[in-house]
């Protein structure tokens, strides 16, 4: 596969990740398996997006946004296995109220939106450098059409 396209599937991945979180149901088991599931395969398709644009020239700056996207997926991976095992569950934080697992529980759902919003960052600047678009300026104020592929020519024998 292209690597445009697996870095853009990092992200519908990870959209399904927080739609499969969201869904509704009575019986969670089948849900929290396939959440386990879909984040192993957010860790490591992060991992391969960021070993694929290591081998690139890409600038640095997208290289490093990558390896955060790693690193946080492996956080939250981290912290997905606290929770599967009820981590801090009866230890409450005094002053603030709330649970060792609640406060987990959250670390984990902010390392999901960093997921996801590295993830498009990624995908966007990789295909912003691969199509040399920081090269071409734009006036103030314009924004330009989309631009038309160039028609294919086919030269037959005969």
């Amino acid at each position: 596969m292209k690597t445009w396209a697996l870095l853009y599937a990092l992200i519908w991945i990870a959209f399904l990740e927080f739609l499969l979180v969201m869904t509704p149901a009575a019986d969670r088991g089948p849900f929290v398996l396939l959440h386990i599931a879909v984040g192993v395969i957010i860790v490591a398709l992060s991992f391969v997006n960021f070993q694929r644009l290591r081998a690139t020239q890409v600038p640095g700056r997208v290289k490093r946004i990558a390896r955060s996207t790693v690193q946080l997926s492996v956080a939250a991976g981290v912290l997905g296995v606290l929770l599967a095992f009820k981590v801090g569950s009866t230890w409450v934080l005094p002053i603030v109220g709330i649970t060792v697992y609640g406060l987990l529980d959250f670390l984990h759902v902010v390392n999901a939106f960093a997921i996801i919003t590295q993830a498009a960052a990624v995908a966007i600047a990789h295909d912003m450098w691969e199509d040399r678009e920081f090269e071409k300026e734009t006036e103030p104020g314009f924004i330009p059409e989309l631009p038309k592929p160039q028609p294919k020519i086919v030269i037959q024998n005969q």
